[in-house]
């Protein structure tokens, strides 16, 4: 019984940072479509966990996507 346990904890698959594995891909908060994916059904944004982002570029999405709900670009709240 232990062993089914801790064959299920490995075999969730590590998740990589969009964002490292494009260079070219920036965050940037003028560009919603992407900042979409880094948030949930009730607007709120994701844990690095879920979405496999690095801590720096979580920050800078965290940053991006309250930078973008100021301007309008992004819901504060679902509706």
């Amino acid at each position: 019984m232990n062993n089914n346990n801790n064959s299920k904890k490995n075999a969730v698959q590590e998740k990589h940072c969009l964002f490292c594995i494009e260079r070219e891909r920036k965050v940037d908060y003028k560009d919603p479509q992407t900042l979409r994916r880094f948030i949930n059904q009730r607007a709120k944004i994701m844990a690095p966990k879920r979405t496999g982002a690095c801590t720096k570029h979580q920050r800078q999405i965290a940053n991006a996507i309250k930078i973008a709900r100021f301007m309008g670009l992004l819901p504060y709240t679902s509706k």
